[in-house]
């Protein structure tokens, strides 16, 4: 990802994928991949809502980006929780006016194993954040500006949705539904409403860092050869929230070292 103080980098950032004057919310936007997500829709112009479960998450965040120059504000917010999520979109509205671009980031994955044996409370928590929660932020910001003045919604899905793996196999049912989710509100919400999501592979955060534990071998499962990084999915973001991708909607865009597009299996 170019760097705010790198001004050559920065106005071809700009350049390409200008959203100056446009307003995201990012969920689970104060660290990690949301974060990158965050810094490559700042970078391109966006001003910035972050959404984060916890607050010593969000103010380091917010200082960052501030520091940086990029214009953004905060909320401590239960992703699942509809009127904690309803008052960070009024929130919005009020701090920049409009809400352009939505970018459904925040997921969780409490407990890995086969599907047949994990608790079945925590795929219901699995299944209420990664495929419910996005619907609810999605219908909220699209009434409260998008249904009149236009906007693009992203969704952060997973090749786990495309295709089954082990160990996370509730995880991998709800990016499906995710995915699916993406397919049905293209087609409702077009055309005002752009609807896409980004499909990553094993990307090396440390929150991912026990998929990639043995780097090597990984990497090996990917025909490109490497892990992906967060930048590799920010810029696909940012594509698709931009101008540049106006003629899209629907698109699941697979951003994983060709593993969805090869034979083989996924670590």
């Amino acid at each position: 990802m170019a760097s705010f103080e790198d001004d050559t980098s920065l106005m071809n950032v700009r350049d390409l994928f200008d959203l100056t004057g446009r307003v995201a919310i990012v969920t689970g936007g104060s660290r990690g991949l949301g974060q990158e997500f965050a810094e490559g829709l700042a970078e391109a112009g966006a001003s910035l809502m972050l959404c984060a479960r916890r607050e010593q998450w969000l103010a380091p965040a917010l200082d960052e980006m501030r520091g940086r120059g990029f214009r953004a504000e905060g909320r401590v917010c239960d992703v699942s929780d509809a009127a904690e999520v309803r008052a960070v979109v009024e929130a919005t509205v009020t701090a920049f006016g409009r809400i352009d671009i939505l970018v459904n980031n925040a997921g969780t994955n409490p407990s890995g194993g086969q599907i047949m044996d994990v608790d079945m409370g925590a795929i219901d928590k699995t299944w209420l954040v990664n495929q419910r929660a996005p619907l609810v932020w999605s219908r909220l910001a699209y009434h409260a500006g998008m249904k009149q003045h236009g906007g693009t919604i992203v969704n952060v899905a997973s090749v786990g949705g495309l295709r089954p793996s082990p160990i996370i196999g509730a995880y991998n049912v709800s990016k499906a539904a995710l995915i699916h989710l993406t397919h049905q509100l293209a087609f409702e919400l077009a055309p005002k409403v752009r609807v896409n999501a980004v499909a990553p592979a094993v990307v090396k955060t440390k929150l991912s860092e026990l998929l990639w534990a043995d780097e090597e071998a990984a990497a090996r499962t990917h025909p490109l050869g490497r892990l992906g990084v967060p930048e590799d999915v920010a810029a696909a973001i940012t594509f698709l929230a931009s101008d540049q991708a106006s003629w899209l909607t629907g698109v699941v865009l697979p951003v994983d070292g060709g593993v969805s597009g090869a034979s083989g299996t996924l670590a």
